[in-house]
């Protein structure tokens, strides 16, 4: 998924170069969409991680 959002990241500096002004903006929403995923699940898989280290020892 982080993937994803480098992908869109990079095309939306590339329709900078060359002047895409609304490719750039969706392009650019979409990362950001998908980078705020990545970091919410993150998060939420280390909450469980922890939790399920504690149960166990």
């Amino acid at each position: 998924m982080l993937t994803w959002a480098l992908t869109f990241f990079v095309l939306g500096v590339i329709a900078a170069v060359f002047g895409f002004g609304g490719v750039i903006g969706v392009a650019a929403s979409i990362a950001k969409v998908i980078f705020l995923l990545c970091v919410a699940f993150v998060v939420l898989f280390s909450v469980l991680a922890f939790k399920q280290h504690k149960l166990h020892k």
